[in-house]
């Protein structure tokens, strides 16, 4: 065992500060040194990829991927491909391209619908002709949420309803006027049914294009809860509340929502439901390790008895930041985490 790490960014991107890095970098970076661990920061440039593997093969235990793939301007093909060959000599991806690749796609609401975290009305399109077929059918029963499979702060994501100020006889046809906001600036579009699945097709074209259709959940006005996670551990929740307009639905800050930072403990019912279904999640998720460091988003919902009840929105693993909150310590969960899981691999080297 080496007792080093390497932490993977790349230059460039909002989310840099004055020194080039993230802001939550070098806090973990010390956090490892505390720890008696080496800890590097290697910027990774799809023109250097062999000299990083080469580089990085015989010299560290493990990996941290701290790189939004939007920040690379090639994609992540090239970078996917360095931390795979990484995996395959040995060093342990947190995380690695398998669960980046699997936690970051919309899609995954699909696998985990028969769970008590997803509702069954939800729907996957993997071509024009399935969008056409199908969708019509379920916009006819209200209002839905379409989310291209990949993409960030809004984008692709999509609340459709029927314009009912029209008349309408409840039949859908490629004329019906909807109302269209997406949620990247909750700005609303009244176009037809035809005009809109048009827009659609730049989602479906790429082999990983596809559009998940589930239905609106009203009370998204009252705020999506994001946990974020270490490992197992919740360690802090944030309430993001959609602006107070009518027809804002989207909870990013880009769109102008405004955040709450708190403990797991405020969000109890939420925390304990979402602990006691991971096992399963991850068992349907093909087994894929549970990440380093990661965030749940979900939407409250009401269920049969009115009661709350929590449904999954999404899940990210690539780029999750905890700049806002350095003084919590997360940066040494991280790394306590991060060393007992290295360790973890080399007893079951030895066995």
């Amino acid at each position: 065992m080496k007792k080093n790490i390497v932490i993977f960014e790349v230059e460039g991107g909002t989310d840099k500060w004055i020194n080039g890095l993230r802001k939550d970098t070098m806090p973990i970076v010390d956090a490892f040194k505390k720890l008696g661990w080496d800890c590097e920061v290697v910027y990774f440039r799809d023109e250097w990829s062999d000299e990083i593997y080469q580089y990085a093969k015989d010299r560290f235990d493990a990996y941290i991927s701290r790189i939004n793939p939007g920040n690379l301007s090639s994609g992540d093909k090239n970078y996917f491909e360095t931390l795979g060959l990484l995996s395959q000599q040995g060093l342990l991806g947190m995380s690695d391209p398998n669960e980046m690749s699997t936690l970051g796609a919309k899609n995954l609401l699909i696998t985990l619908k028969e769970t008590e975290l997803v509702p069954n009305d939800v729907f996957c399109y993997k071509d024009l002709a399935s969008l056409r077929d199908e969708f019509p059918i379920q916009l006819a029963k209200g209002e839905r949420v379409l989310k291209q499979n990949r993409g960030s702060t809004g984008q692709g994501i999509w609340r459709v309803q029927v314009w009912k100020d029209e008349e309408w006889n409840g039949k859908i046809s490629n004329e019906t006027i909807l109302k269209c906001t997406e949620a990247v600036d909750n700005q609303s579009k009244y176009i037809t049914l035809e005009y809109f699945m048009n827009i659609c097709q730049r989602y479906l074209t790429d082999k990983e294009g596809m559009m998940i259709d589930m239905p609106y959940l009203p009370r998204i006005k009252e705020g999506e809860i994001r946990l974020l996670m270490v490992g197992e551990k919740p360690v802090f929740a944030i309430h993001k509340k959609p602006k107070k307009d009518n027809e804002a639905f989207s909870a990013t800050l880009f769109s102008g929502a405004e955040y709450t930072y708190s403990k797991p403990e405020n969000w109890k019912p939420l925390v304990e439901v979402f602990q006691k279904n991971l096992p399963l999640i991850f068992e349907k998720l093909g087994n894929v390790k549970v990440p380093l460091l990661w965030t749940a988003d979900f939407i409250l919902d009401d269920d049969e008895n009115q009661n709350d009840k929590y449904v999954l929105s999404e899940v990210n693993c690539s780029c999750v930041g905890f700049s806002t909150q350095l003084d919590l310590g997360i940066q040494d969960l991280i790394a306590e985490e991060a060393v007992e899981r290295v360790k973890k691999k080399y007893l079951e080297m030895k066995v």
